[in-house]
């Protein structure tokens, strides 16, 4: 991957997640939970390390910008 430079943590709260996995669909179900959460720059392809197993996918997260709550919705009351 490319080295990390300062423009891409030019403010608090940015950051810069190089993750490795075994497998595409396991790299993009990491980004996918961490997209839930706060606003992130998604990939759209992994990369892979000659000779080396496994993927890696870089991606950039804004701590300041909170999407909110991952879990579901409740569900509505009735009226009885």
């Amino acid at each position: 991957m490319d080295p990390i430079r300062e423009a891409h943590l030019s403010e608090p709260g940015l950051l810069v997640i190089d993750v490795a996995g075994f497998d595409d669909d396991t790299v993009f179900a990491f980004q996918a939970a961490i997209a839930r959460l706060w606003g992130t720059s998604t990939a759209v392809h992994t990369t892979r390390d000659a000779g080396q197993p496994g993927v890696r996918l870089r991606m950039y997260t804004d701590l300041c910008q909170v999407l909110g709550e991952a879990s579901p919705p409740e569900p509505e009351q009735t009226a009885t």
